[in-house]
């Protein structure tokens, strides 16, 4: 049983105890490291080559239980060095021979990623055995930016020491001025250091307010007070990316309203200027460019399209051919991407691993870009994590995460996509996906599907391998039937079995709204401002009416909870199969997949719920009426012991109901709270409305 945030010294922990299987035997052309080798360096290396160093020290420790020395100053045993010989950012070259192991590359920056590599052949072994040979690693994608998955906008030490060995570069921080995130105060000048440290750059994430019109007079000084005198007091900084709902502007372009949103005349349905490709945004963008490139020449500007990518194809591409030079395009993987739901087509709304393929905003965006000469970067979610639950801590469906990492790559050969950001603020947590990712998307690459079923046999045993696959299998199968509307991301799915039942009519004295201020933390970055309790489907002219589409979902629900089941019976074998000193492991991530079990019961539960209400408030048949509330009560009850049944997941992995932007949403005690919450419901305004119904004789 985990206290609340007691996930984060399990994420602390890079190096896992465990690993080495002692009864591996060396083969002929593998070279075996003992307890009588060194790690070495030059006398003159930069500190963080030292550090390389010192992790290694720790992981043979720690993973492999042997005790090896540095020797500064000394070519022998293990060593690091920075070579003229090797160009590239990041790159690195392997050399092991009969008695040494050779780690060479351009900067500190690869000898890190070296380091980390050495580590991951080592695991994969699970044994300190190297097979002869050299070989030289590059990186397909960089950068791969990811929020912290230790908490808002939070990089202690230990945590960018897990981003870097998970196989990201870089991270972003919410930036609303000098020193100001979302949260507070954060010393952004000593996180840009200690992230440098471990060579990971940092990007600023803007909430700055800009609005400014750049054809106003006064507007070259107005963007040099916003972000030339925020970037010279952050010099380190590596870009700046923005995003259209937040950085919004006045636009002149007639097709929007010009304003901000929500400030648009009642009956004015044009969009706001975040959320339009306007004609004056090049020249917006420009502005701010120049504002950053005063600053930092050099750094990188990146700008994110996703807010209408549900616009017409020439429109975007007219954006993009006046886009000014040297500004990267951000273009998300999922969104907009058509679902097939037996007769009917749906659209992902929001961040899905259901999707393995993309839509045509993402299809058509960056192939313009690449006819345009506009460099990419894409919302590519490959740590492994979206909005479908939004408080777990990675979606378990490795099989469908390749099929996107695949997808992914025919991108970087056709369009140059050579450029992530891996997850939202919901972060990323190191798992299968993290590390088939981190294999696939470097040179050369791996064959993805064999290294997922080299990780299954490191994870479970040659025993319990099989089972595991089959386990992940059943669950890549079951995603795609998983919703992924707004009504089910901002709501069952977002917070699982905590989401609360609010009872359909409305029985008051008061006459306020029946929405629920779901409880939250008041230091989280957004807490319940994301969470919409009042359950009902948002309706968007790309997707059916909710009234047509809900019992389609109810029946792909229903399939989605079949192909679980199966999963979790297969991933149990697995448990049984595997050796005793891996299953802690396995059962963290059993428990995950249960969690997610309860999770879409909930969704599943919320819509009946939806439905039965509907049909109780047209409903002029008393006797049928009465019926409606049999059903909605036993539904209730069933609901509450679905919730209660996630109580001991939650205590038993504390990273579950949490989720950095929101803080805890469905812990025990959130858990309680809907509990209360529905039961009353059930006792108090069903049996009032019994009471009600026998009015009429």
């Amino acid at each position: 049983m985990e206290k609340n945030y007691q996930f984060r010294t399990r994420m602390d922990q890079v190096h896992k105890p465990g690993v080495r299987d002692l009864a591996a035997v060396p083969a002929a052309d593998e070279t075996v490291i003992d307890e009588n080798w060194v790690i070495s360096f030059d006398g003159s290396a930069p500190a963080s080559v030292v550090d390389t160093a010192k992790d290694l020290q720790d992981y043979f420790l720690v993973s492999m239980g042997m005790e090896l020395k540095l020797a500064p100053g000394e070519k022998k045993g293990i060593y690091l060095e920075i070579s003229k010989d090797v160009t590239g950012d990041g790159t690195f070259v392997l050399t092991v021979t009969e008695d040494a192991v050779k780690i060479s590359a351009s900067g500190d920056r690869g000898v890190h990623f070296g380091g980390v590599y050495l580590e991951d052949i080592m695991n994969l072994r699970e044994a300190p055995f190297l097979k002869h040979g050299t070989e030289k690693r590059e990186r397909l994608i960089t950068p791969r930016i990811v929020h912290s998955g230790w908490g808002i906008d939070k990089f202690p030490d230990a945590h960018l020491n897990a981003i870097l060995h998970a196989g990201f570069d870089a991270i972003t921080i919410f930036i609303k001025d000098i020193d100001l995130t979302q949260t507070g105060y954060l010393d952004i000048n000593d996180v840009i250091f200690r992230a440098a440290k471990y060579g990971i750059d940092t990007y600023l994430y803007s909430y700055l307010p800009a609005y400014k019109h750049p054809d106003d007079p006064d507007a070259d000084k107005f963007f040099e007070n916003v972000y030339t005198r925020l970037l010279n007091y952050h010099k380190g900084v590596r870009g700046v990316m923005l995003v259209g709902e937040s950085a919004v502007f006045p636009s002149k372009d007639p097709a929007t309203t010009g304003r901000r949103s929500g400030e648009n005349d009642p009956g004015d349905n044009r969009p706001c200027p975040g959320y339009w490709p306007c004609t004056d945004y090049p020249a917006w963008i420009t502005k701010v460019r120049d504002a950053i490139r005063k600053a930092i020449p050099d750094a990188k500007v990146i700008f994110n399209t996703y807010n209408w990518g549900w616009t017409d194809l020439e429109v975007r591409k007219r954006f993009l051919k006046n886009l000014p030079e040297g500004v990267i395009i951000q273009v998300t993987f999922d969104i907009f991407s058509k679902i097939q739901r037996e007769n009917l087509p749906c659209v992902a709304m929001d961040y899905t691993a259901s999707v393995c393929k993309p839509g045509y905003y993402f299809d058509s965006e960056c192939h313009a870009a690449a006819e345009y000469g506009v460099p990419l970067l894409s919302t590519a979610n490959t740590a492994g994590m979206t909005w479908d639950f939004g408080d777990i801590p990675y979606v378990p469906v490795p099989q469908q995460w390749i099929r996107r990492f695949k997808e992914l790559d025919r991108f970087r050969r056709e369009c140059g996509l050579t450029r992530f950001y891996d997850c939202h603020h919901y972060g990323w947590w190191p798992s299968v996906i993290t590390e088939v990712g981190k294999w696939y998307f470097q040179s050369p690459q791996c064959d993805p599907d064999e290294m997922l079923g080299r990780l299954a046999v490191r994870m479970a045993g040659k025993e319990g391998a099989p089972h595991l696959l089959a386990a992940w299998n059943f669950w890549s199968d079951a995603i795609p039937h998983l919703p992924s509307t707004n009504e089910d991301q901002y709501g069952p799915l977002r917070v699982g079995p905590s989401y609360p039942l609010i009872f359909g009519p409305s029985i008051t004295r008061t006459m306020a709204s029946r929405e629920i201020k779901f409880p939250t933390a008041p230091h989280a970055h957004f807490g319940y401002r994301i969470i919409k309790t009042l359950y009902q489907p948002f309706e968007n002219i790309n997707q059916p009416a909710g009234g047509i589409r809900f019992p389609v979902e109810l029946r792909e629900l229903a399939t989605f909870l079949d192909l679980w089941d199966k999963g979790l019976a297969a991933y149990e074998k697995a448990v049984a199969a595997a050796p005793e000193r891996k299953r802690a492991e396995l059962e963290t991530e059993l428990n995950l997949g249960r969690f997610i079990r309860c999770s879409a019961t909930t969704c599943r539960n919320v819509k009946q719920w939806w439905l039965l209400n509907q049909e109780l408030l047209i409903s002029s048949d008393k006797k049928r009426s009465l019926e409606l509330l049999d059903k909605l009560e036993a539904l209730a009850l069933a609901e509450i012991e679905n919730a209660r049944s996630a109580i001991p997941f939650v205590e038993k992995d504390s990273r579950l109901g949490w989720e950095p932007s929101m803080e805890y949403v469905c812990d025990k005690w959130h858990i309680d709270w809907k509990i209360d919450q529905t039961t009353r419901v059930v006792k108090n305004e069903i049996g009032d409305f019994r009471t009600i119904l026998n009015l009429a004789k």
